[in-house]
């Protein structure tokens, strides 16, 4: 077959595909286009809600021109004190950020995680914890969620995130106990609801005693579910932790 005639039925066969079997957004159901990378369209990710700068180079939080300087930061005090940085890569909830969080959790849609990773491993960090930094470890999911969804939405985007540093994931965290989920609890429930819920994985303690290690969680809410994990992993021997998230919701102070 001339190579004219394999040319053109490419391009016939690709159209044909496209008719049947169109692709859409998994953030924003609108189709995809041909300049489209992965499983979210570039109208979603070009209108995702960054965090602001300028940020506190500690927590990552962005930092309100109205508060006072000896004020203290509301990022910063959500971290238990042996938590080195976090980072979180947009704000939630929000129409586009929570659409592409519900694609990955609930909708079937593992592969978005690839590209959320892609975003979170371009963010910023104080030189050393880029330094020091020597393992992904992915907050652990309930056994009844892993099999409903089918994988944990943490250690895909842990996974996305340690390809493009060049660092293995560990899983480093496993659950002890069956928690309620945390979506509607109050602060204080969500602390009750995850004291001694997790414990340092045996096996994984030669690799992570005495290092720092990057935890990598969907969203940062109020802290208490990455601060048990890294609360285990601290017990355990583990250094140094830092946080690293895709969504961060708002502190009192931002509203």
């Amino acid at each position: 077959m001339p190579m004219r005639w394999r040319v053109a039925w490419r391009q016939a066969r690709t159209m044909l595909d496209q008719f049947c079997f169109p692709r859409v957004c998994a953030g924003c159901d609108a189709l995809l286009t041909d300049r489209d990378r992965g499983l979210v369209c570039g109208a979603c990710w070009a209108r995702l809600p960054h965090l602001p700068a300028p940020q506190c180079e500690r927590c990552g939080h962005p930092r309100s021109g109205a508060r006072r300087p000896e004020a203290p930061c509301p990022g910063c005090a959500l971290l238990a004190p042996f938590v080195r940085a976090a980072r979180s890569l947009c704000w939630v909830p929000h129409p586009v950020s929570s659409g592409i969080l519900a694609a990955l959790k609930y909708e079937g849609w593992p592969g978005v995680a690839e590209a959320m990773g892609e975003r979170m491993a371009r963010l910023t960090w104080p030189a050393d914890v880029v330094r020091e930094r020597v393992a992904v470890v992915p907050v652990p999911l309930a056994a009844a969620k892993a099999r409903e969804r089918g994988f944990n939405q943490a250690e895909r985007l842990a996974a996305a995130v340690a390809a493009r540093w060049g660092l293995p994931v560990v899983m480093g965290v496993t659950r002890t106990r069956v928690t309620t989920t945390q979506t509607r609890l109050t602060p204080g429930e969500r602390l009750a609801n995850v004291r001694r819920a997790f414990a340092a994985v045996p096996a994984d303690l030669p690799r992570l005693s005495g290092q720092h290690v990057i935890l990598v969680d969907d969203v940062l809410t109020t802290g208490a579910t990455l601060n048990a994990c890294a609360g285990a992993l601290f017990a355990a021997g583990v250094r140094t932790v830092s946080y690293l998230t895709f969504g961060r919701a708002r502190t009192v102070a931002d509203q």
